[in-house]
């Protein structure tokens, strides 16, 4: 149960479908005194494309570190594919077909292109241990073909392209994966007009395909119906709203999102004149 329930507060409870391939359960986070998660009930279908929306400090970015192995949750339960889930790494999580854009990339500056496309997952011959790096160049060269993101050369250093591109790599690199489960931290941070379409059209597709499943965290309600069947709302470490997006709108959103800042800045009036009246209480006469 969470924490603290704030006067008003609707908190979506526990919900399934016979194809889930992801649930969460009662999960909460905390660092030292600071509560990011509450009280997380959440679940994804197979295929499904679901919206995480929120504002900053509302928990998204916990929630999906929690998902992917970098961090562990306190309390609650996680299940993938029917099976108990409780990540303690990254790579534990992509071993079990789970696979993250992170939102501060997770790239290397210093690595080309194709080295950062197959960070920590690199090919390489048998028996000797040495790296295919023709191989790891044509399948990052069709990844990048497959997104529709212009890179003039894959072996130049990551550190030299614009914001656009380094997160059309993160995009791709996950994609071209084999994961059947994607997380998508802000993908479309950083990324114009044009090549932030190109990203919502391949999620489409994936979607379209019925095999992959994904999480989007994005801020821009239009993309949400373009693309996304499903919406869940976080507002102060708890899922507050979940409705499919056929049954919503940008307004019903906005609406939401307006009446919680309201409630946050009564809730901070109180504890303000709480805090002025024991101060009176207790001053001492002069």
């Amino acid at each position: 149960m969470p924490d603290t329930a704030y006067a008003g507060e609707q908190i979506v409870a526990l919900d399934t479908a016979d194809d889930d391939v992801l649930r969460v359960e009662h999960v909460a986070k905390r660092f030292g005194p600071t509560t990011a998660l509450r009280d997380i009930n959440l679940h994804l279908r197979k295929g499904e494309v679901l919206a995480l929306l929120g504002d900053n400090g509302a928990g998204k970015s916990t929630l999906i570190k929690i998902l992917s192995g970098f961090h562990h949750h306190d309390s609650g339960s996680m299940w993938c594919k029917g099976e108990r889930y409780a990540p303690r790494s990254v790579e534990q999580a992509r071993q079990a077909g789970i696979d993250t854009v992170f939102q501060d990339l997770a790239l290397v500056n210093q690595l080309t292109v194709f080295q950062n496309m197959f960070l920590h997952r690199e090919l390489t011959a048998k028996p000797l241990p040495l790296l295919r790096n023709r191989a790891m160049r044509k399948r990052t060269r069709a990844a990048l073909d497959e997104i529709g993101i212009q890179i003039p050369s894959i072996d130049l250093p990551v550190a030299r392209l614009s914001g656009g591109q380094r997160q059309a790599i993160a995009v791709a690199r996950v994609i071209s994966g084999e994961a059947d489960i994607i997380l998508l931290d802000e993908p479309l941070a950083a990324m114009g007009a044009k090549e932030g379409a190109q990203i919502i059209d391949l999620v489409q597709r994936l979607r379209d395909s019925g095999e992959v499943s994904i999480i989007l965290i994005v801020h821009n309600y239009i993309q949400v119906f373009q693309v996304c069947d499903r919406v869940n709302l976080i507002q102060d470490g708890v899922i507050t709203f979940d409705r499919p997006t056929s049954e919503t709108s940008v307004s019903a959103l906005n609406e939401i999102v307006v009446e919680q800042y309201r409630r946050a800045r009564q809730e901070a009036q109180r504890t303000t004149a709480t805090e002025v009246s024991v101060d009176d209480t207790h001053r001492t006469p002069q």
